[in-house]
């Protein structure tokens, strides 16, 4: 049994923003944490905590304009049958600018936007608008 922490992760905030949950818990991977950090930064979630050290849960603040969530879909490009890697060159803009892409680089996780202005590219994980 194979399972996808990122796509849960993902599928977990499109559908709690959809359904105007103000948070939600997702489990304690370094992976998660690193990917909540840039949707943090580039303003799809309001903020996230782990409880204490023990925890094995995250707290996830999720973020509404006009009542709407900010986070309106999300789509897995790299899956475990699938690997995708870009070139910095080859990092196109998501739904015109409203969106971003999220890689894994050697440089850690970064949203589209940075891996572009650091020139690294990477897997190509999700993209979110």
């Amino acid at each position: 049994m194979v399972v996808d922490n990122i796509s849960n992760l993902i599928i977990s905030l499109k559908n709690a923003s959809t359904a105007g949950k103000d948070y939600l818990n997702v489990p304690v991977t370094k992976m998660n944490t690193a990917i909540l950090n840039v949707l943090k930064e580039n303003n799809f979630i309001t903020d996230f905590s782990q409880k204490d050290k023990d925890s094995k849960t995250i707290k996830v603040v999720l973020k509404y304009e006009d009542g709407n969530g900010v986070i309106t879909d999300v789509k897995r490009i790299s899956k475990n049958s699938r690997r995708v890697y870009k070139t910095s060159k080859e990092i196109k803009s998501v739904k015109r600018g409203y969106g971003m892409s999220v890689l894994s680089t050697p440089n850690g996780v970064l949203s589209s936007i940075s891996a572009r202005e650091q020139k690294v590219g990477g897997e190509l994980l999700f993209e979110i608008w």
